[in-house]
This record gives structure tokens, sequence and C-alpha cells, in this order.
């Protein structure tokens, strides 16, 4: 890299997740420790103000902290090798455009952008809930279903730049009623992603009963006793385990974390370990199933280390 894209004057590191449904920032200081988080609704169907929010965002923390920072962004999606152009974001208005350009014009500097699953498996790798572990897989339960694939320390890219786009294959074991399952935006239909995504928890049971409803209150209103909500929490947790069980028997990794914002579904933990030995190829199951240690911001402390401190 040139003199003039490091930066002697950064003396913080901003993370932002650009989430479907929130943008969230983080500000390191130069050891790594949390200075400031903030989050703002994501402007939903319009780029120029999702690059606008961005851009606002690190003018803010900027202000507050004092302080000029290299900025990493964790996305829903991937930089195309072939174009330089976001592919693959279900936040689809990102999608055939140049947001490192766009994000790097808006904040005169160079920006990182990087898989928003990657970032939180490097995250949770590095200092999180699978710290230690030779080959950890992070899943992303949020607006859309991802993954990031790392093994001793390092996040796998691939060829494609799509290592660990688990949310885009067919639901395993599917049962007659799951085919050929709910569209997908990327053309194809029974993804994982429509299942497993906070929204399509929430569409199951809102075909069913008529009500809309968000997947977290699905959860209260299991334990109020809504055996319809009780059955599609039953449902979902089967639907993980045998997506998760399909990994284990590619991957075998030492450990799967949770991220997003179902990752708060406790009961998880329990249940999807329990069902998944039938549909995994072994005489036991020693992968273990973690809730992230970094709760849903672990993304966003992954895309702040996007830039390491002995780069600035």
């Amino acid at each position: 890299m040139s003199k003039a894209h490091h930066h002697p004057d950064s003396t913080i590191r901003i993370g932002i997740d650009l989430g479907g449904t929130k943008i969230e920032s983080i500000v390191l200081d130069r050891s790594g420790k949390v200075l400031e988080r903030r989050r703002v609704a994501t402007p939903r169907d319009d780029y120029d103000a999702t690059v606008r929010a961005v851009a606002g965002l690190v003018a803010e923390v900027e202000r507050s902290t004092g302080g000029r920072g290299t900025v990493g962004v964790g996305i829903p999606g991937t930089l195309s090798r072939a174009t330089g152009l976001v592919k693959n974001a279900n936040s689809t208005w990102l999608n055939g455009r140049a947001l490192d350009r766009d994000l790097s014009e808006a904040l005169q500097r160079p920006v990182r952008l990087q898989n928003d699953a990657n970032c939180f498996a490097v995250s949770e790798a590095s200092d999180g809930a699978a710290r230690g572990a030779n080959v950890v897989f992070g899943v992303i339960l949020g607006t859309g279903v991802g993954a990031g694939i790392v093994i001793g320390g390092r996040p796998i890219d691939g060829p494609n730049g799509i290592a660990g786009e688990w949310g885009h294959n067919p639901l395993p074991w599917p049962t007659d009623d799951e085919r050929p399952g709910p569209a997908c935006y990327c053309g194809l239909n029974g993804c994982i992603e429509t299942y497993l995504s906070g929204p399509g928890l929430a569409a199951g049971y809102a075909r069913e009963t008529g009500s809309g409803i968000t997947s977290l209150s699905l959860v209260d209103a299991a334990a109020a006793g809504d055996a319809v909500a009780h059955r599609h929490l039953d449902r979902y947790a089967d639907r993980l385990a045998r997506g998760l069980a399909h990994v284990i028997n590619i991957l075998d990794p030492d450990v799967i974390v949770l991220g997003g914002g179902l990752s708060n579904l406790g009961v998880l933990y329990e249940r999807v370990p329990a069902l998944w030995s039938r549909y995994v190829f072994s005489d036991r199951v020693d992968t273990k199933l973690v809730p992230p240690r970094h709760g849903d911001s672990s993304g966003v402390r992954g895309a702040a280390w996007l830039w390491q401190p002995n780069e600035q």
C-alpha cells in the first residue's frame, strides 16, 4: 500500500455493520477497547441514503471521540471479483454498486469491505466464544442467513468470494410440505434463508395464522402458551439442526457460533444439538454450538479489525 493510504493520524478504528434492518458502528482504541457504539435504522431500498447514513455515523463518532479512524465495513454480500461491484446482498439495493469506492469518496479515505458473516466469524474466533478453536463456522441468523468460515484464525474466502454462503443452499432432508419452498430473492425456491432468517420465521407463522408478528415476539407468544408459535419454534429448531448437520457433514467444524438477532433464542443451544445427531453421519457429534460472546455486535467488531493497529 502506498504511503497515501496510511493514516499516521488514525487514533481509532471504526467498524460498521451494514445490516438489512440497522446500521451499527463501533469505535475501538488502538488497544482494541470499545470507546462507543451507535445504531441507526437502515434506509431500506435507497442506496444513496445508505451511503450517507454510513458517512454520517462515521462523522458523528469522530466528533464525539475526537479521533480520526480507519473504517472497516461488514456487508450482507460480497464484492464480485469479476466486476468489483457488490453481489449476493439480501439488501438488494446494494447489488451492482461500487460500495467500497462510493464510501471511500464519501469518507475521503480508503475503506475496507468484507462479508458481515466473515467479520462475525473472525471476531468470535479471535477473542470470542470460539477462541482457540481451529475450524469455526460463524452463522448469521438475521434479516438474511449467511456464514463465515475461519480456519486457524484466518477467514476463508474462496476464489468466488462465497465461502460459507450456506443460506443459499436448499434446506436439507425436506419434508413434502417444504418442497418447493418459499421463493427467494436469488431466483430459486426453498433456500435455507427463506426458512431460517428472522423474516422467514415470521412469514411462516403469518401464513398459518394471518397475523403479522416479529420473529422475536414469536418466542414470547410461544412462552405465553400460543400453540402455533410453539410449533413454529419447534420446526425452526429442527430446520436449523438439519441445515447445520449438512455443514458438519462437509466441514466438520470444532465450533459453530450463532450470531444475528435470532442467536438470542436461548432455547436453540440445547434443542439443536439434541436434534442434529440423527442427521450427522457419525456415531456421535462433538461439534459445539455456542452463543456469541460479543452478542450480535460481534460482526461490527470484526469490521473494525479489518484494519490492524500496525497499519495505522
